[in-house]
């Protein structure tokens, strides 16, 4: 399967103010708009607030009328609030800092005072807090008639809706449209259901944040002890705990694969694919040679990990014979041809969206397609005929690309080989496989790489430190052994083939005036740069003010960085400011690759994005059945949407997976000591990684020593009042494990070393803190609450 670049995927903003339900303020006072004349500040912030779909510079001009050198005053006033954080943008558009997108999922969670549906974002990063409610405007049943009917959502449905700010200002801040129901019911919780005395039984939560439930001897259905059960809740008390009703019954939570099977009941990520796409997979027939050149003589081959089950990318490079490019190189990349299998609005269309993506958990994975194409049909194997879209790219011998076209192919694999096999031939230690191919195949793949590194280094994409960590089960399912497998150049070599590939697809459909869906990755938002800027001056590291930022002025503070204390800990701040990366058929470039155009291609068996790029191209370049359709690209902002959302749930499923597992793992050494860092420093305590096993666990504040400990965000340190020693991002420390929760993949530490003595600036910035707090207080007449002084 074809490799993509780590990307970041932290979500950026602030947290919206409190909601309540007191509606009987009156409506706000319309704009008093003068055409012509730029407005004030707080005109043009309430505009946005109230006109999200006209956010953009070229609206803004002209809902106000603005020409000529308004215009440009126009967009002077709009960075001036982008860089106090009043705006920041997204897409094309501008919003105010943690505004709702114009188009979200939402998760309907609860139903306010008078009935009326009220929803929250399906996903909402924890660091800015609870997130905000948006009331959902429906129409009855019976007054869905002609031609604007919407869907109809209930209580614990998840739906695709159009976002508009609120009128009411007494209610949510916003109000929303129902586009699509994506699923049904939603509502329920899970839990591990324990007997207890009188045939009744309790529900133990696998969230960290759940709470226990009783459960009636007459509510518990089939459930026994120590069972993962699916429930309901039944009746909520004014005192003592909820009760709950058994809806279904998974399985027992000690059989192999349990864990990953909480965290797909959990997310709702669907597992079990309906007869109808099975059918159809099932009747499938191998692709003909219509419309398809006949490439089976390349000797393409596929290169993946050791146990890849399915092989969606295969690779080829040689020297360009041209005279005009002495010195170049010729890259084929090969992508399976789903499209050709996969059809718009087929069942195993409408199954592969819901899904999204596939997800990969270190016992098993839950494919986007059906094995009969995901691992049968549309698997470059080794020898077999298989229908692919490819790619032919020449470029110079200073790695600038030149040209590319694509086309419509029938291939045959002409070797399956392991990113470890590719490696030890190139290294000088060839098997029987790889020997016959290392001189015709291999070493003109590797003198390529290093042709399209030039121009990589030239482009200088974001060059982050973060090992990844791989999980190795026993048979029973368990931890044997948590790793960090080396970075080979056969990694990097697929990795950038098929950057250089998704590029390719982004340039020839904008060629085409193709809509598609991008890969878009934004610049980190001015506030996340400020508080970049901050902890960095704290280490003697400058960060350039101006909202202008480009990725190799990253690298330029990671080198600073390598081979330091803090190296770890810079690493992991920079990633902290990054934006997230997304699908939108609106293209900002993608930051973190430092690319204007970029599309995922290379990976249509595992991700609906490429799917919709492939039939994109196969449309639009007039390669015969399996384009997109203008249905598709009517709802290509929805289709978005959709696939962000669930690329990120899959991402929490992944790694909420490991988390457990890692738990379990720690479950019987509670007591023993570890050696730890420190990567997160909150108000409340702090977040310790165990290297050796990617574990996270917290220290509570208060169970750190008799001191006053204090935060410093600028700093990312907590120290000690009194003592001056404390705590900072990346310390090396001695932890001791008092409690894991395996369920919940919890896991609680006991802080063993002494904290260090703190900067002066940290203790400066603390005393001057303390004494500004001491004198408000002295103001007020109150006092620090008591064992807090």
């Amino acid at each position: 399967m074809a490799r993509e670049p780590r990307e970041t995927t932290r979500a950026m903003g602030k947290r919206p103010g409190k909601f309540g339900r007191a509606s009987r303020e009156p409506a706000p006072e319309p704009l008093n708009i003068v055409h012509g004349i730029l407005p004030p500040r707080e005109v043009i912030l309430r505009f946005i607030a109230e006109h999200p779909q006209k956010a953009s510079k070229r609206e803004l001009a002209k809902a106000f009328g603005l020409k000529g050198e308004s215009r440009v005053e126009l967009k002077h006033l709009l960075q001036e609030l982008e860089q106090e954080g009043m705006l920041q943008k997204t897409r094309k558009s501008l919003i105010r800092p943690g505004a709702l997108p114009p188009v979200t999922v939402l998760d309907i969670t609860t139903r306010d005072k008078d009935g009326e549906l009220i929803g929250r974002p399906a996903e909402w990063p924890e660091d800015q807090g609870v997130a905000p409610a948006v009331a959902i405007r429906q129409q009855s049943p019976a007054g869905r008639q002609g031609k604007g009917k919407s869907p109809v959502a209930g209580m614990g449905d998840r739906i695709l809706a159009k976002i508009f700010p609120a009128v009411d200002r007494g209610g949510p801040a916003y109000t929303a449209r129902i586009i699509k129901v994506i699923d049904k019911r939603r509502g329920a919780s899970m839990g591990v259901f324990k007997d207890a005395p009188g045939g009744a039984g309790r529900l133990l939560p696998i969230d960290r944040r759940g709470e226990e439930m009783l459960i009636d001897p007459d509510y518990k259905g089939d459930a026994k002890d120590g069972d993962l059960v699916e429930v309901e809740i039944a009746r909520l008390g004014r005192f003592g705990l909820a009760r709950a009703k058994v809806l279904s019954v998974i399985g027992s939570v000690a059989s192999e694969k349990a864990i990953s099977m909480i965290a797909i009941h959990a997310h709702g990520i669907p597992h079990v694919f309906p007869p109808a796409a099975v059918a159809e997979a099932d009747d499938a027939k191998p692709a003909t040679m219509s419309h398809r050149e006949d490439w089976r003589d390349m000797p393409l081959i596929t290169i993946d990990p050791a146990d890849a089950k399915d092989h969606d990318d295969a690779v080829y490079a040689e020297e360009d014979p041209s005279e005009d490019n002495t010195g170049g190189v010729i890259v084929t990349v090969a992508i399976a041809d789903v499209s050709w299998y996969v059809r718009p609005n087929s069942p195993l269309d409408r199954e592969a969206l819901k899904r999204g993506n596939s997800v990969y958990f270190p016992d098993r994975v839950v494919p986007m397609l059906p094995e009969r194409i995901s691992n049968d049909l549309c698997s470059l194997k080794e020898g077999v005929d298989r229908p692919a879209l490819a790619v032919r790219m020449v470029f110079s011998k200073d790695g600038r690309k030149i040209g590319h076209t694509f086309h419509r192919i029938m291939m045959k694999s002409a070797a399956k080989l392991s990113y470890q096999q590719a490696q030890a031939a190139i290294d000088g230690k060839p098997d029987d496989k790889t020997g016959p191919l290392l001189e015709p195949i291999l070493k003109p793949l590797w003198h390529a790489y290093e042709t399209m590194k030039r121009g990589r280094d030239r482009r200088q994409p974001l060059e982050l430190d973060m090992p990844e960590r791989k999980i190795l089960l026993k048979p029973d399912g368990t931890v044997e052994r948590v790793f960090v497998p080396p970075r080979l150049d056969a990694h990097k070599l697929i990795e950038e083939m098929m950057i250089q590939a998704n590029v390719c697809a982004a340039e020839t459909l904008e060629k085409k005036r193709q809509p598609l869906i991008y890969r878009i990755h934004d610049t980190p938002t001015l506030a996340k740069q400020e508080v970049l800027r901050e902890f960095l001056a704290t280490l003697g590291i400058s960060l350039a003010k101006g909202g202008n930022m480009r990725a190799n002025s990253f690298n330029g503070i990671l080198a600073k960085a390598d081979n330091t204390p803090h190296q770890t800990m810079v690493n992991e701040m920079v990633l902290r400011s990054q934006s997230q990366a997304i699908y939108s058929p609106e293209n900002i470039g993608h930051f973190g690759l430092n690319l204007m155009k970029y599309a995922h291609f290379t990976s249509p068996i595992r991700r609906y994005a490429d799917l919709i790029v492939h039939r994109a191209l196969v449309g639009s370049l007039g390669f015969g059945e399996g384009g997109i359709t203008p249905d598709e690209e009517a709802t290509l902002d929805d289709i978005s949407a959709e696939i962000s959302t669930f690329e990120r749930r899959a991402m929490a499923a992944e790694r909420e997976t490991v988390d457990r597992l890692i738990a379990h793992h720690l479950a019987g050494r509670i007591g023993q000591e570890f050696e730890g860092r420190v990567s997160g420093v909150t108000k409340s305590g702090l977040f310790i990684m165990l290297p050796d096993y990617g574990a996270d666990g917290f220290i509570p504040i208060s169970t750190l020593g008799s001191d006053y400990f204090i935060y410093d965000e600028a700093h990312q340190a907590l120290s000690g009042e009194k003592t001056g020693l404390g705590y900072r991002l990346g310390d090396d420390v001695t932890v001791r494990l008092a409690e894991a929760i395996p369920l919940a993949g919890a896991l609680r530490f006991e802080m063993l070393s002494e904290g260090r003595k703190m900067p002066t600036a940290v203790r400066s910035f603390h005393k001057a803190g303390r004494r500004d707090a001491s004198r408000a207080r002295k103001k007020i007449g109150t006092r620090p609450p008591r064992g807090r002084r």
